[in-house]
C-alpha cells in the first residue's frame, strides 16, 4: 500500500497516540500521513465587510500559529524515520473537514483519538470520533 493516512491532531494525550499508531501503520504499509489540525469555526452571517476582513485577517494568524505550536512540533523527526509526512490546518467543522480532507487528499483511512480537546461540547453534542465515524468517506480508526 502507498497510500495516504490522515491524522486528526490536537496535541492533546490522545492524538499523540493516535499519531503513534498512524506512524506505527504508515511504516507497515508504507503508506504517507497527512498531520491535520482543524480548529472549530462557525461563520456568521452578520457581520460587517470590515469585521469580516478582520476576522479573516484573525484566522491567518491562528492558522500559522497551529501549524508552528502544534503541528510542527508533532512531525519532528517522522521523516527521518522513514514517512513522507504533510501538514493541514483549517478551520471549521473538525469531522467535517477531516473528511474533506480525507477525499480531497484520496487518503485510505482517518485515525483519531477518542478524546481531544473539545471538552465538555463534545460530553454534550457528540463526539468528533463518532461523527467522524458516520461521515467519513474511508476508514475510520479510533484510538484510545
Amino acid at each position: 500500500m502507498t497510500g495516504k493516512i490522515v491524522v486528526g491532531y490536537d496535541a492533546s494525550p490522545s492524538a499523540k497516540r493516535a499519531l503513534d499508531f498512524a506512524l506505527d501503520a504508515a511504516l507497515a504499509n508504507g503508506s504517507g500521513l497527512i498531520v491535520a489540525h482543524v480548529l472549530e469555526w462557525s461563520p456568521y452571517t452578520f457581520l460587517t465587510k470590515e469585521e469580516i476582513e478582520e476576522r479573516h485577517a484573525r484566522r491567518k494568524m491562528e492558522l500559522a500559529r497551529a501549524e508552528e505550536a502544534i503541528l510542527k512540533p508533532a512531525v519532528t523527526g517522522l521523516g527521518a524515520k522513514g514517512v513522507t509526512v504533510e501538514t493541514v490546518s483549517r478551520f471549521g467543522n473538525i469531522a467535517e473537514v477531516l473528511a474533506k480532507i480525507a477525499r480531497d487528499q484520496k487518503a485510505e483511512q482517518i485515525i483519531v483519538g477518542r478524546t481531544g480537546h473539545s471538552g465538555l461540547t463534545s460530553r454534550l453534542f457528540g463526539s468528533v470520533a463518532g461523527s467522524l465515524a458516520q461521515a467519513a468517506p474511508v476508514a475510520v480508526t479510533i484510538v484510545p
